[in-house]
């Protein structure tokens, strides 16, 4: 580990004080200058904070060179995704070494087997080269790839900046020619009319927020706006059905939901709303033909079941009623049967329903040997299929991708993610184990390690979180954790309240006025790690990005000595400032997750007491890395700017604080995949150091 007290020295940010007044409290706060990233003073700052991380960790060189070679061995470079049928052709993706960006490719369907996908593939069609619409761009991503339903046409979406702003181009797959239609300024997602002759796409307000509809006919000069949202709390979004029956349109905020159906053989007809809204229920539809399914919390927390004739859409009839065992998620319909998708236990699952001359069958689930696991629906495109794709993953099983045939349940593994270089699966094991948090609750942690690793009281550990949103951090195989556990590493992910692990009521008790629960669960964790005798805090690495990013600056202020190190990855480290904004992208949608502390003055209080930036003091802290990007509009590179100018600032002692800014990236770093290898074998290097084990 290096000596803080060498040089470099670290960039000191100037202070221009400026005060928030809200509810008779001031705050002032001395780095929000750093907000503007046309300013040069900004950009300087942030180049010298590079500038400074990469001094101080420039004797990890070899080390990262040496995990990126790790990571680039074990995967297999040229590879191709298990191709999915759709109509006339099977669908697949593949990647060529030495290549940054996949390949999205088809092939004509010749029986019904998917082509071989361990070589070439005779007859396949390149649709879209990543490599080639890149170019020369620093980044590049894509918001749709979307055929039309006769296979005839593909539109495209591309971002070259990361602000998550793409432009929309269609594609003549007969000649390969460009259309002359381009769509700018458009948000992810597409949905075609039945006969190709219409695209329908979304808009983002000045807030980034997706509130508008749009139907674009092919050739046409002029769009015509098919529905707008003018509740700043709602996002819209729209899909086509798997039977090409109708384009969905979805609005939804954190707590209320509103889907409107139109007729997708009729693009300029007018959408039918299925449910008005009622305000704090939630629903999904599910095209299912004759009828619709809606998942909904109208009677449940948990969500329930119900169904709704096509003519009386908004008349529910359960057929699943929704308890405290399961979380219902959601649900796939196909012409002869449904499956669910629930969460159990703090396990994902999957359960075939088949249709009867009654109605439905009974809930079958797909029972799994592992003790921990992770299922999730696959790739389903053929309304008629006899077959249903999932994935299935754990924290020592590559992912794989299966087909189960409904009629007789057999199950036919078409792919396991290759590991190559020689590494034995069998030598790394998983568990699950339960902390106690402070108030009594049990908080489930998964862990993996090698066989060999011995539980000793001193075995590295770098403990991952997030705890937002109801999304759960199920486990999940990983090949550039590999280079953590053949170091000795144990990887440890702590389930804390405000995911969705355990049901609703888990997402509910880490959020709003509970939010504190997640920052205490983590620390539970960290200190159960230590009771049961697997380390000691010193030993322990903490890490989370985005809203595990505000868990990281949280957990950092209430219990630095839990922990030797923190990692926070684009972290929502100033989050009362953005919140207390409305006029910035996500705000007024996100009061519904952490409240409103502009109306209520109790929100206001409870947000100050947790909100990182301001709770940084004059204590001593552990090591930080924080990792953000220039162009992300989700978290503004601002608020770890801030944070880390305040921590040098304010921190007792030596503090040892870093501060990387990838200039040309957005909310999910790098685009490249080997500039995405290359930034996490910086991160691991990090974490590995401050392990004592570089």
């Amino acid at each position: 580990m290096s000596e803080l007290n060498s040089s470099p020295k670290p960039p000191v940010a100037a202070r221009k004080p400026v005060e928030r007044r809200h509810h008779g409290d001031v705050f002032v706060d001395e780095y929000e200058w750093l907000r503007d990233k046309s300013d040069d003073e900004v950009l300087a700052y942030l180049r010298a904070e590079n500038e400074y991380t990469e001094a101080r960790t420039a004797h990890l060189e070899s080390l990262r060179e040496a995990i990126f070679k790790e990571i680039s061995d074990r995967t297999l470079q040229t590879d191709l995704s298990v191709p999915a049928r759709r109509g006339g052709y099977w669908y697949y993706s593949r990647t060529i070494e030495g290549k940054q960006y996949g390949i999205h490719c088809r092939v004509k369907a010749d029986g019904d087997e998917p082509p071989v996908t361990d070589g070439d593939i005779e007859g396949e069609e390149v649709m879209l080269d990543g490599n080639e619409v890149a170019g020369d761009s620093e980044f590049f991503a894509l918001g749709t790839v979307d055929v039309s339903p006769d296979g005839r046409l593909l539109a495209y979406s591309v971002d070259l900046k990361g602000d998550e702003r793409f432009t929309l181009r269609i594609k003549d797959l007969s000649t390969g020619e460009l259309l002359r239609d381009e769509l700018p300024e458009v948000h992810y997602g597409s949905a075609w009319s039945a006969d190709g002759s219409t695209i329908f796409y979304t808009k983002v307000d000045d807030a980034w927020r997706p509130y508008q509809v749009w139907r674009h006919a092919l050739g046409a000069a002029d769009d015509a706006l098919v529905m707008e949202e003018p509740d700043e709390r709602f996002w819209v979004g729209v899909d086509l059905t798997r039977n090409e029956q109708a384009i969905m349109i979805a609005l939804g905020s954190k707590l209320t939901s509103e889907v409107w159906l139109l007729d997708a053989n009729d693009p300029a007809g007018q959408p039918v709303v299925v449910a008005p809204r009622r305000e704090g229920v939630e629903y999904d539809v599910e095209h299912a033909g004759d009828q619709l399914l809606i998942t909904h919390n109208a009677d449940a927390a948990n969500f329930s079941l119900a169904t709704a004739s096509l003519d009386s859409p908004g008349s529910w009839t359960t057929l699943i009623q929704g308890d405290e065992t399961s979380r219902l998620l959601g649900v796939d319909a196909f012409a002869d049967h449904v499956i669910l998708y629930r969460r159990r236990d703090a396990l994902t699952e999957l359960a075939i329903m088949r249709r009867t001359p009654e109605g439905f069958g009974a809930p079958e689930a797909l029972e799994f040997e592992e003790p921990i696991y992770t299922v999730s629906p696959g790739r389903n495109d053929e309304w008629h299929d006899t077959r249903y794709r999932f994935g299935y993953t754990s924290l020592i099983t590559p992912g794989s991708t299966y087909d189960v045939n409904l009629a007789t349940g057999e199950r036919r593994l078409l792919k396991q993610q290759p590991v190559l270089g020689g590494v034995d699966l069998s030598a790394y094991t998983q568990y699950r184990e339960w902390a106690t948090a402070a108030d009594g609750t049990s908080v489930p942690i998964s862990l993996v390690a090698r066989k060999d690793v011995a539980k000793d009281g001193n075995a590295p550990v770098v403990l991952y979180g997030y705890g937002s949103y109801e999304s759960s951090m199920d486990p999940w195989f990983s090949i550039p954790r590999l280079s953590l556990l053949d170091r000795g590493v144990v990887f440890a992910i702590a389930h804390v309240r405000g995911g969705g692990e355990l049901g609703r009521h888990w997402y509910d008790n880490g959020k709003m006025l509970t939010k504190r629960n997640t920052f205490t669960d983590f620390i539970a964790a960290a200190e159960h790690l230590v009771k049961d005798g697997w380390t000691r805090p010193e030993r322990i690495v903490a890490q989370g990005g985005s809203a595990g990013g505000l868990l990281m600056g949280a957990v950092a202020n209430l219990a630095p000595g839990a922990f030797g190190g923190i990692v926070a990855e684009v972290p929502f480290v100033d989050a009362l400032t953005t919140i207390l904004d409305p006029s910035l992208p996500l705000t007024v949608i996100e009061w519904e997750e952490w409240g409103n502390p502009l109306e209520d003055a109790a929100v206001y209080e409870y947000m100050k007491s947790y909100s990182p930036y301001e709770n940084v003091s004059a204590q001593e802290y552990p090591r930080i890395l924080a990792i953000t990007s220039l162009n992300d509009t989700r978290v503004f590179f601002v608020e770890p700017a801030k944070w880390v100018a305040k921590l040098r600032a304010t921190a007792a002692g030596n503090v040892d604080v870093l501060l990387k800014t990838e200039m040309e990236a957005g909310h999910g770093g790098r685009s490249g995949r080997y500039d995405a290898w290359r930034e996490l074998a910086f991160t691991l290097s990090w974490e590995l150091d401050t392990l004592g084990l570089a």
